[in-house]
């Protein structure tokens, strides 16, 4: 068993190698030389400005992601937390299948909805809106980016190379609705944002869910790719989509042949290569590759063979590990291992023994710890980067906040990657105060990250643009 998980093991010298690899790739996504051809994008997100908790007034922000998307409104009062009332809404498939037009429209027949509810409906009253469209996007602009493929499921035709705030807006303006786009975000950038908003040493922001990606705030004179102004503050939100970090083989001495299962039954095999070793899509599936090998090498439900013949279980149908299940096999402590027998009942194994589920349970485990310490290298690589003496984290998505080591094991490896003159503190949501002082840099739950954040980043927008509008208005007046 341990030689079959050894393949999962990566110690620090061979993270430090990973975390260099890291470094060269976002150099090159970061070159107009070899931008074009760079696996690791980092892409500018015309987002110059974090917030910094004195943002006040009411902003809306639609987060559409799913099948599913919110239209929220964010009540910023400081020095209180932001308030948020929000209300989710469902895309029937005819609208995900058909006319882009028509998408829109339904977002914006939705917002009005939203909006007579909360009778914000008032004369004279404009209201800005932050929109987090987390879909392929190149971003030419604070509130401008072209769709470059839709995911998830949608197929809308005639937004393929549009800009979709465009599209959003012209939408807007025709229900008579009185509000402007004026930001469009993904959501790392989103989770920076809300985290940015309690906190001021904010200058990551990270999804650790069903996929993976990290943004960060870089200086301008390192981002050759910059086409924007170099204006105060001469920094940048660089989203990196450091998912797709390894499609060039250069993460191919970690893989597993587990690995490349995984990669070689997705929908875009050779893609996301980083992601499908992390992320909350692929993790259980890993485990379930793992346990059917130790079946076959008759390691695991040894002398029940013959009883879990049935290969219409999920335990022998792609996908039918839960990455939720191993959060729930990790949670169970003692000998009774009453979740992990739950699993595996509800997988098709009946009676499992106590070997058999302490078994399983050290698969999950060393699946975890291996996607945990791959996430921590890449946050230690930024950090380091940014080498600030206090840096923040803000982290969101369903594997940080549910998996109950997750975050241990990562702060566990960033204390041995980071860089020592980086002072740090472990902040999070709820308890903030235990872990603190041993640590030099602060991971913090974002709370509603992409939602909160859009609005945020609505206000910081909007207050950026009326500073760049009063400056022109100085501008001419001097020059009259």
């Amino acid at each position: 068993i341990e030689k079959v998980l050894e393949s999962l093991r990566i110690d620090d010298n061979v993270l430090r190698q990973i975390m260099q690899l890291l470094e060269r790739e976002i150099d090159a996504g970061l070159s107009p030389a070899t931008h074009p051809t760079a696996d690791v994008k980092m892409f500018p997100t015309y987002v110059r400005n974090t917030a910094d908790g004195s943002e006040s007034g009411q902003v809306l922000a639609l987060d559409l992601g799913g099948t599913n998307f919110r239209v929220l409104l964010v009540d910023l009062k400081p020095p209180s937390d932001p308030g948020l009332t929000s209300k989710i809404f469902v895309i029937p498939q005819s609208i995900m299948l058909g006319e882009g037009a028509n998408l829109f429209r339904h977002l914006a027949d939705c917002l009005l909805d939203f909006m007579n509810r909360e009778k914000l409906n008032k004369p004279g009253v404009r209201y800005p809106l932050g929109f987090t469209f987390s879909f392929p996007c190149k971003q030419e602009g604070l509130a401008s980016a072209r769709l470059s493929s839709w995911t998830k499921g949608f197929t809308c035709s005639g937004v393929v190379n549009e800009d979709v705030v465009k599209l959003l807006q012209t939408a807007i303006d025709e229900k008579g609705i009185n509000v402007q786009c004026v930001a469009l975000v993904n959501d790392t950038v989103g989770t920076l944002m809300a985290c940015a908003y309690k906190d001021p040493y904010t200058e990551i922001g990270l999804i650790l869910g069903t996929g993976t990606n990290a943004c960060y705030v870089e200086k301008l004179d390192r981002v050759g790719t910059w086409d924007g102004d170099y204006n105060e503050p001469k920094q940048v939100i660089i989203n990196m989509e450091w998912g797709a970090f390894g499609n060039n083989s250069r993460l191919n001495h970690i893989r597993t042949k587990y690995d490349e299962e995984v990669d070689l039954s997705s929908v875009n095999p050779g893609k996301q290569i980083f992601e499908k070793m992390i992320s909350g899509m692929y993790m259980g599936e890993i485990v379930r590759l793992i346990i059917i090998d130790l079946m076959q090498l008759d390691l695991l439900f040894i002398g029940h063979r013959e009883g879990y013949a049935d290969y219409s279980t999920p335990l022998f149908t792609r996908g039918g590990f839960y990455t939720k299940y191993v959060s729930t096999v990790e949670i169970d402590e003692g000998i009774g291992f009453s979740n992990t027998r739950r699993v595996l009942e509800d997988i098709g194994i009946r009676n499992p023994t106590y070997d058999d589920c302490a078994i399983v349970q050290h698969i999950c485990k060393n699946v975890s710890r291996r996607a945990a310490r791959l996430a921590g290298a890449g946050l230690a690589v930024l950090i380091n980067r940014i080498n600030k003496p206090k840096v923040t984290v803000g982290v969101d998505g369903s594997v940080y906040r549910y998996h109950p080591r997750f975050g241990r094991n990562m702060e566990k490896c960033m204390q041995v990657l980071v860089n020592k003159n980086i002072k740090f503190a472990l902040k999070l949501a709820d308890d903030g105060s235990g872990i603190g002082a041993a640590l030099t840099f602060q991971l913090s739950v974002s709370d509603d990250g992409s939602g909160k954040g859009a609005g945020l980043i609505a206000v910081v927008a909007e207050r950026y643009l009326k500073r760049i509008s009063q400056w022109n208005d100085n501008n001419q007046k001097r020059t009259r």
